[in-house]
């Protein structure tokens, strides 16, 4: 099978041409990923707008659902799970309690703290978004076979504990 010549194999070739001197072989995989984490991020998120959410709205509610029941988790741990600062948590909270898709209440365990619970309508919304969700990355998927989508992974989470972020 031929092999096809995308937008990086001709960035590169100008690069060999004006910079002989540099290794740029590293600029086919960092380009590569860049276009795709781009790509792909767009149709994540055009998927959870079909669900009324924002990314961040999605990140908080599967957060809450993934935690079990009785789904809610103090904002402190929403913001360490999610890896965003307690602040941008807030901004998301506020939309989502608007929405009707949390509450936010006094803990049980501990009357000075808070916690943040999934509402009936919050439960319904994310198990629709998220069933939506793994459809579409299997969608984003399917030109890996099996063996392809499972030696990506394996590389994937090398590469990550490798650069110290598993």
């Amino acid at each position: 099978m031929a092999r096809t010549t995308d937008r990086v194999d001709r960035i590169q070739a100008q690069w060999r041409r004006e910079r002989p001197d540099l290794d740029i072989s590293p600029q086919a995989v960092f380009g590569r990923l860049h276009r795709l984490s781009d790509a792909l991020r767009r149709e994540l998120i055009a998927g959870y707008e079909q669900h009324g959410l924002g990314e961040g709205d999605f990140d908080i509610l599967a957060t809450l659902r993934r935690n079990g029941d009785p789904f809610e988790l103090a904002p402190g741990e929403l913001a360490r799970h999610t890896m965003v600062t307690t602040g941008a948590v807030t901004k998301r909270l506020d939309r989502l309690e608007t929405a009707g898709l949390v509450a936010r209440r006094t803990s049980a365990s501990d009357g000075r703290g808070r916690v943040v619970a999934l509402t009936d309508a919050g439960r319904r919304v994310i198990d629709d978004a998220f069933a939506a969700h793994m459809r579409n990355e299997q969608r984003l998927l399917a030109g890996l076979d099996e063996e392809d989508r499972s030696r990506l992974e394996d590389l994937l989470r090398r590469w990550l504990h490798a650069i110290g972020q598993d």
